[in-house]
Parts: structure tokens; C-alpha cells; sequence
């Protein structure tokens, strides 16, 4: 009796421990995570997004495509900031990057801006994080709540950033499958997509499509976006042209409606109508944009969510753009 209670206890204790231990590595986000160490972190953070955005319009859509660049790689750990140096390969240079990320430098100016009130207390992850959801609100998106805590990392993949960020010429299938891997389902994936109601997108990730003549375009639209896109490559690969020509600028459902009239203007945006599984989820955001605000909302907060670093992993960076 003696010799079992005391296997018990030592089982008892051991699940304890192991609970314990879960919980420590297991460590979760916070909204609140900054309330005591620094309280005015959010607001600095919002008044310099605020400011960048207020003069350049399009910077919002930069920085909300660069929270989503980086949560796919590595999980959001801000390893897209990370510039080349003797320790670190940057993921600025892969194809679905290079020429087309942006806003380092707002995103910077946030960090000095915090770094003054806090030193070594915020990290470029979280600070990623709020950008985004403070440019979608800025632009007449949806806000949510952003959970904090998240750490920096101390390397970047660009072999990972290769295999894990979407392409323009990605089908339905391989977006619901890249997707499916970040845990995000196949109305996350459409509802993420809908950024692309704001922003601007290079004649060289459309040429193509544009120039192909088929049933999947319409003629019109074509016609429209070949006038800043010449045919002959690399002519004119740097153009940029609005993802969506009817409010470039306001974060809307007309993404959707655009869907419908086959004037996507990437090939990964019209495959999400094309007589797919996502047919429904397009025309159901076409109609109702509330649906679609509140869908994009729970999508972003669950992309947040994705491997962050956490407790004692990682570090937070003094500049987002390179190691301590």
C-alpha cells in the first residue's frame, strides 16, 4: 500500500511538472502584454503608423503585406526585417519580395520612436503586428485586438520564405494547401485576401494575364491595364497599376465584386472565381462587407498566431533590421 501510494504521488507529481513545463514553453500572447513595461507602446506606435500612412496612402497595404510576409516565414518573428550581415541571409531578396516589400523603414521609425520611451522592451514582431492593424483601420478597414508578446528572431530563411509565401501564379489548390499548413482555412485564406482592395501590384506579376486573351479576363479590363504595361519584356516590369481601379485607396469589398466581373487583376486573384470551391466565399463577401471586415479581422488575429517566439526564445532587437 505504502510502495503504491507513493508510485501515485510520484505520478501525480510528474504530470504536474510536465503541465508546468508545457505551460512555461507554451507561453501565451497578451493584448496587455505591454500595460506595466510600457504603457505608452501602442499609442507611439499608432501615431508614427498613422503619420507614414497619412502621406503616403498606399503605405498602408506595404504594411499589412508585411506582417503577412513575415508570419509565413518562421512564424511572426520578424525575420522579414532582417538585412544580410555575416550571421544572417536575408529574406529580402527572394523572388516574392525583392523590388515589392516595403515599409522597412516605417516600421523602423516606429521602433526608434518606442526604443527612446522603453529600450529593449518592444519587439519588431509585435511592432509588425499593431502597423497592420493600425493601417487597415486607418484606411477604413476593420481593427481587432492585437495580442502581444511575441519575440524577435535571430536569423532569417529565405529557403523557407522560397517554399512558403504565395506566388501571383499560384492555383486555388496550392493557396488552400499553403494555407492549410499555417493552420488558416480556406475562408481565411479569401478573406486575406481581400487586402488586395487596397494597394498596387508591378505589370510584371500581370503581364500575362493581361496579355492572354482568354475568357478568364475581361476584354476590357484588359485593354485598360495593357495602356501602363507594355507586352515586351522586361519593358515596363516595374509599372504599378491598382489592384483594384474603383477605390484604390479604401478598404472595401469591391475586390470581390471585381472577382465576379473576371477583373482580378493576378492570376491568384481570379482563381479564387473560377468555378472553385471558393466560388461561394467570393460572392458572399461581394454582398455582404460586414461579413467579409469581421472574417478579415478573425483571419489576421489567428495569422498572428502563428509560431510566435515566446518566454526566453528569441530576443528583442534594439533595430529590427539587424541582430544585437
Amino acid at each position: 500500500m505504502v510502495i503504491a501510494a507513493r508510485n501515485c504521488l510520484a505520478s501525480v507529481a510528474s504530470v504536474v511538472l510536465i503541465l508546468l513545463l508545457s505551460s512555461t514553453c507554451q507561453a501565451q500572447l497578451s493584448s496587455t502584454f505591454y500595460a506595466k513595461t510600457c504603457p505608452n507602446a501602442l499609442s507611439t506606435i499608432r501615431t508614427n503608423i498613422r503619420t507614414a500612412i497619412a502621406r503616403e496612402r498606399r503605405m498602408a497595404a506595404s504594411l499589412i503585406r508585411l506582417h503577412f510576409h513575415d508570419c509565413f516565414v518562421q512564424g511572426c518573428d520578424a525575420s522579414v526585417l532582417l538585412d544580410d550581415s555575416a550571421t544572417v541571409t536575408s529574406e529580402k531578396s527572394v523572388i516574392q519580395n525583392a523590388n515589392s516589400a516595403r515599409g522597412f523603414d516605417v516600421i523602423e521609425q516606429a521602433k526608434s520612436a518606442v526604443e527612446n520611451i522603453c529600450p529593449g522592451v518592444v519587439s519588431c514582431a509585435d511592432i509588425l503586428a499593431v502597423a497592420a492593424k493600425e493601417a487597415s483601420e486607418y484606411v477604413g478597414g476593420p481593427t481587432w485586438t492585437v495580442k502581444l508578446g511575441r519575440r524577435d528572431s535571430t536569423n532569417g530563411s529565405p529557403s523557407l520564405a522560397n517554399r512558403d509565401l504565395p506566388r501571383f501564379t499560384d492555383s486555388l489548390d496550392s493557396l488552400i494547401s499553403l494555407f492549410g499548413t499555417k493552420g488558416l482555412s480556406a475562408r481565411d485564406m479569401v478573406a486575406l485576401s481581400g487586402s488586395h482592395t487596397i494597394g498596387q501590384a508591378q505589370c510584371v506579376t500581370f503581364r500575362d494575364r493581361i496579355y492572354s486573351n482568354g475568357s478568364a479576363i475581361d476584354a476590357g479590363f484588359a485593354s485598360t491595364r495593357r495602356r501602363n504595361c507594355p507586352a515586351t519584356f522586361p519593358n515596363g516590369n516595374g509599372n504599378l497599376a491598382p489592384l483594384d481601379l474603383v477605390t484604390p485607396n479604401s478598404f472595401d469589398n469591391n475586390y470581390f465584386k471585381n472577382l465576379l466581373q473576371k477583373k482580378g487583376l493576378l492570376e491568384s486573384d481570379q482563381v479564387l472565381f473560377s468555378g472553385g470551391s471558393t466560388d461561394s466565399i467570393v460572392s458572399e463577401y461581394s454582398k455582404n462587407p460586414s461579413l467579409f471586415k469581421s472574417d478579415f479581422a478573425t483571419a489576421m488575429i489567428k495569422m498572428g498566431d502563428i509560431e510566435p517566439l515566446t518566454g526566453s526564445s528569441g530576443i528583442i532587437r534594439k533595430v529590427c533590421s539587424r541582430v544585437n
